[in-house]
């Protein structure tokens, strides 16, 4: 009989347990044997793409047997003039999941300091640990990242990384321009910001920091994802000084881009107008769901994003609301770690299912009293 060899792991991987950031949808549907119909859980679009993007990624599939451009450069040229700055302080990644990653792995060796929110995007701190960092945690206080208390600990700890989602998932929540201002120029020599702006174009025009490409601390990251209606394509950008965006072209993946997100992500720039009433009809929407939550004596937390995070006040209704509703096919999700355990976090869908969620939330509201 043949001795058994196992795979010869690293000491990391061998140490790391297994790890998902995030149960997809699709996940849930075989495990519950239950389809979703109400999929209101992943902050996705549920306005779909522009028609122009649709159209460029149509004519794009005559392409698709060729590689995508490795450098990115159309796509990058456009957002440099959409921003002002020059392309070579812009980076396409296939999604900010993917740029995470690749800042991570650029600035983060085992044992490195890295700093973010207690409770904060958990693909974030997937990848600090899949890469050896130390991360450390500072508590949200009244539902927001505390911008004093992250640069304190990035000092006291002499952090490599520190990531700030503004506006923030999973709570909504976000500060002005100002204030992320004040914390750039807070931060210790030697540590650098990741500013996960994923929701920008729902935020405020306070919250909207111009964008100085070459700031040597600062790493900015956008996305298709969300605003755009591309999640599924998986196309993002990050701007950060010439010598970040170098560093980062010696380890990315050039070819991890494909051809017709790059022509979609393109001619979605052409169409603002679209962009601008997606926003409005979500914000229609998160005035419903703000109704809603105080019809049920809940409150929902003020949100800058696509999606609302209301307060149940008890984590374990919390999770009993997500299940229940799993049940009956809406998904939503509530954060994992306390106290942010006791928020649902529903993402703002067409007006149809804004009324079909309300439905199915108030059945369960009843049921979990």
């Amino acid at each position: 009989m043949r001795k058994r060899v196992h795979p010869p792991f690293t000491q990391l991987i061998k140490q790391l347990p297994a790890t998902v950031p995030f149960v997809p949808p699709e996940a849930l549907e075989r495990q519950t044997g239950q389809p979703i119909r109400l999929r209101l859980g992943a902050n996705e679009s549920d306005f779909g793409v522009s028609p122009l993007a649709q159209e460029a990624m149509r004519q794009a599939l005559e392409e698709v047997s060729w590689y995508g451009d490795s450098e990115n450069d159309a796509l990058r040229t456009a957002l440099a003039h959409i921003h002002g700055v020059r392309k070579e302080e812009i980076v396409i990644g296939s999604g900010i999941d993917d740029l995470l990653e690749l800042a991570v792995r650029t600035f983060v060796e085992p044992g490195v300091p890295v700093v973010t929110s207690l409770g904060s995007y958990p693909t974030f701190q997937f990848h600090v640990t899949g890469f050896g960092g130390q991360l450390h945690f500072v508590p949200y206080r009244d539902w927001k990242n505390d911008l004093d208390a992250l640069v304190e600990k990035a000092r006291k700890v002499n952090a490599r990384l520190l990531y700030l989602a503004n506006p923030d998932n999973p709570t909504g929540t976000w500060h002005s321009a100002d204030d992320v201002a004040r914390l750039i120029d807070a931060l210790p020599p030697g540590c650098m910001l990741i500013l996960d702006e994923a929701y920008i174009e729902f935020a405020p025009p306070s919250a909207h920091l111009p964008i100085q490409g070459d700031h040597p601390q600062v790493i900015r990251m956008r996305t298709f994802s969300k605003a755009y209606g591309m999640a599924g394509a998986r196309i993002g950008y990050a701007i950060a000084c010439e010598e970040t965006i170098s560093a980062f072209d010696k380890v990315r993946l050039h070819f991890g881009v494909n051809r017709i997100a790059q022509a979609g992500a393109l001619a979605s720039l052409q169409d603002p107008d679209f962009v601008r009433d997606v926003v409005k009809e979500v914000n229609t929407g998160k005035k419903e769901y703000e109704a809603m939550a105080d019809e049920l004596g809940w409150r929902a937390i003020p949100s800058a994003t696509n999606f609302v995070a209301i307060d149940v006040d008890d984590a374990e209704r919390a999770r009993r609301i997500v299940d229940d509703l799993l049940k009956m096919g809406v998904f939503i999700r509530t954060p994992g770690v306390a106290p942010l355990n006791r928020l649902i976090r529903i993402t703002v869908g067409k007006e149809e299912h804004r009324k079909q969620l309300s439905e199915a939330l108030k059945i369960v509201a009843d049921q979990v009293r």
